[in-house]
């Protein structure tokens, strides 16, 4: 497997088990997030940036006796830089600053703890563990060989290995993967007499690895699944969002969470419960577990502090509405389901089966529409310019005064709505570069 190097991004996984085979894994925008394949030219990024001399300098400015600071990188949905760097800043972390498809930070372990335990926007937490200049695939054997892997994970531990780069010579990312296993378990063996077996399903421990131009960056992957995974929802609908980019859109729309929101193309009712628990302060990662716990050294009392300190700041109930309406009563009905096991009543979210084009099913005079309609393969042309000619109406006769976001890959959708937005962000949804459009509704007319 090769490419030349001009073709921008690359990544591969682990394939020591299994053949090679690509991923669209947009949302994941860190080393290793495409297994086995290469990013299509005119996709997302899903790779982290070098670490530059600024990270090097904020890392010795927060050292301190006895407290070890690591430089980290927090991929995210490309787009997301932005909140997601104010989201660090708003956890503590006054040094984070954007980087391509995520964003840098400096963290002790208790800290890297946290923000995994907090973040709503991040994939998952990347502690940089080495760095070095690499020209060839020896080369990143030996950094990975000069790594103190056996502080974090040993032998009796399952091991997965992940390599992406951009603009790197190395021409095969699959052979560079393997050198860079190898340093790993040459390590370990060479100190503890055994190699760790090799596990590209739920390891132990993750490494990734990121290769530019001249230089190759390591890291330890402390959150296992990607943190868009909460543990709450299992059933997804037609075309779900994935629970940070749905996190994300709320913060991009500038969302206040004592305003009413809802969802009239709720599908399972993602949108509407991320406002939900993000409103009640429950940190999303409260009810699932995390690759540092299974690390060597983890301090399982600390752990407990944390998420008992976070517990306490939960609130007991909503200030205002947040309702989600679909045409599917199948999709109402993950909708509650989802809404059940994250811990949320009727009380706090409500869901009903209603036709967006119908009527609003919030009793309040101004409020949010945050929103993923349909676009695409679901909505054949008959159905598409119905529906658009149809919803407008409602929105004019219904919600003069609400703001509304959508997000959507139809970029002729608001001209269907004879609505001018005034916001257009770029965001990727998968695979699907798309546009969240921003509109102020005025009642009795259309904006042209």
């Amino acid at each position: 497997m090769s490419v030349a190097a001009h073709e921008g991004d690359r990544s591969v996984g682990d394939t020591t088990s299994r053949a090679a085979r690509p991923t669209m894994d947009a949302g994941r925008g860190a080393p290793g997030a495409q297994r086995g394949g290469f990013r299509p030219r005119n996709s997302p990024s899903r790779t982290a940036p070098p670490p530059s001399t600024a990270q090097a300098e904020a890392v010795a400015a927060r050292a301190k006796p006895g407290v070890e600071i690591f430089p980290v990188f927090a991929p995210c949905p490309q787009g997301l830089e932005g909140v997601l760097v104010d989201e660090l800043k708003g956890l503590g972390f006054a040094d984070a600053w954007a980087g391509r498809a995520g964003a840098h930070f400096t963290a002790d372990w208790t800290e890297v703890m946290r923000v995994n335990l907090q973040s709503r926007l991040a994939t998952r937490i990347l502690v940089q563990v080495n760095y070095g200049t690499v020209h060839t695939e020896d080369d990143l054997l030996e950094l990975a060989r000069a790594t103190p892997w056996e502080r974090w994970f040993g032998a009796e531990q399952t091991l997965r290995v992940d390599t992406s780069a951009v603009r790197s010579p190395m021409k095969s990312l699959q052979f560079c993967n393997l050198r860079a296993k190898d340093g790993i378990c040459d390590r370990l063996r060479d100190r503890e007499g055994e190699r760790p077996s090799i596990d590209t399903v739920r390891p132990d421990a993750r490494v990734h690895v990121f290769l530019s131009e001249t230089t190759a960056t390591l890291y330890l992957d402390t959150s296992g699944e990607s943190l868009f995974k909460r543990g709450w929802r299992l059933d997804k609908g037609e075309a779900p969002l994935r629970e940070n980019l749905a996190a994300g859109l709320l913060a991009l729309s500038g969302w206040r969470i004592d305003s009413p929101l809802l969802d009239p193309f709720c599908g399972s009712g993602t949108i509407v419960i991320e406002a939900a628990l993000k409103a009640l302060n429950v940190p999303p990662g409260i009810s699932r577990p995390f690759a540092f716990e299974r690390l060597r050294g983890h301090q399982e009392w600390r752990w407990r502090d944390l998420k008992e300190d976070a517990r306490a700041h939960i609130l007991p109930k909503l200030p205002m509405q947040l309702a989600g309406a679909d045409i599917d009563e199948r999709a109402i009905a993950a909708a509650r389901d989802n809404a059940n096991r994250a811990g949320l009543t009727e009380d706090a979210v409500y869901f009903e089966v209603a036709d967006a084009r119908d009527t609003c099913p919030l009793d309040e005079q101004v409020g949010w529409i945050i929103t993923n309609p349909p676009y695409g393969e679901r909505l054949d042309v008959e159905t598409d310019t119905q529906l658009w000619t149809e919803w407008a109406s409602t929105l004019k006769r219904e919600f003069g005064g609400w703001q509304m976001h959508m997000i959507t890959n139809d970029l002729d959708l608001p001209k269907k709505l004879r609505l001018n937005p005034s916001r257009r962000t770029p965001l990727y949804n998968g695979a699907l570069e798309c546009r969240l459009f921003g509109f102020e509704l005025v009642a009795g007319g259309f904006r042209r």
